[in-house]
């Protein structure tokens, strides 16, 4: 499995969130609380936006996150106001650059934490199912990348929840198909630059966790000698695989089977079904 951070708000040095809080994806990359391993070693990716260009940026390397020099040197340089971040452990896909997280096709980042069970013996059925104008785009050889072009196949750039719901759907019934009775396990972050889809969803119904963020003004108020919250905007918002930090009451978890869309500070929280 992975572990991964979504951020929007304040323009922020990459540092800021790799490197420097208590629980920081660089020290879940070795001692991961809450994932399905402690090591999450198989590679690294950040995705980011800028004032100067609406595709994002793109760094994926196959070193350990804790060990990547050239990953270092990027994030005390490269200030953003969104980002994707991403450690990986393989579920058995090749360790490869083009198989590191997050994926892009145009102004879209996708990420994924979790499998889609009996992949192999689907994989022929899901790829055909890929918009015949979408599959010379995909590079590597992971379940996660195939369902993100699943996704954009069923409308990702203009209904994500809808594109995800189907996409989903699609794989569960070629699941049922094959005999494989609990095929999708995910944490999923999408964004287009704007705005930042988070879903948490499993067939089993025991998805890998998934938090967000308590609104930064309360914890202003709650912590008025905390520096570092007096540094963020009130419309920052961080929805992570595990929480970043022990500070009380700045974490919430996102709910079994739901999505939330961020935008300007704005969230709103839905129930995620796949569609049949």
């Amino acid at each position: 499995m992975c572990r991964w951070l979504a951020y929007t708000g304040s323009p922020i040095l990459i540092d800021d969130l790799l490197y420097k809080p208590t629980n920081s994806l660089v020290v879940q990359s070795l001692h991961s609380r809450l994932g399905a391993e402690a090591t999450n070693g198989d590679g690294v990716g950040v995705g980011w936006y800028d004032e100067h260009d609406p595709d994002p940026g793109l760094f994926r390397s196959i070193e350990p996150a804790w060990s990547d020099r050239n990953l270092r040197e990027l994030a005390t340089h490269i200030r953003t106001p969104l980002m994707l971040a991403h450690i990986r452990a393989t579920s058995g896909s090749a360790v490869q650059q083009t198989n590191c997280h997050p994926f892009r096709h145009g102004r879209w980042l996708w990420m994924h934490n979790g499998l889609l069970a009996g992949f192999a013996a689907m994989k022929r059925d899901l790829v055909l199912a890929v918009d015949p104008e979408l599959y010379p785009y995909i590079e590597g050889s992971t379940d996660s990348e195939v369902l993100f072009y699943l996704a954009l196949t069923f409308g990702l750039q203009q209904d994500p929840p809808t594109a995800v719901s189907r996409a989903v759907g699609l794989v569960e019934e070629v699941a049922r198909a094959h005999g494989i009775a609990f095929p999708v396990q995910m944490t999923v972050a999408t964004t287009d630059g704007t705005r930042v889809w988070a879903f948490r969803y499993s067939t089993e119904g025991q998805s890998r966790s998934l938090f967000r963020n308590t609104d930064v003004a309360v914890l202003k108020a709650q912590y008025p000698e905390n520096p570092v919250l007096h540094n963020l905007a009130d419309s920052t918002r961080v929805v992570v695989s595990e929480p970043l930090g022990d500070l009380k009451g700045a974490w919430h978890e996102v709910p079994e089977s739901s999505y939330l869309v961020i935008e300007a500070g704005r969230e709103e929280l839905t129930e995620f079904r796949p569609a049949a």
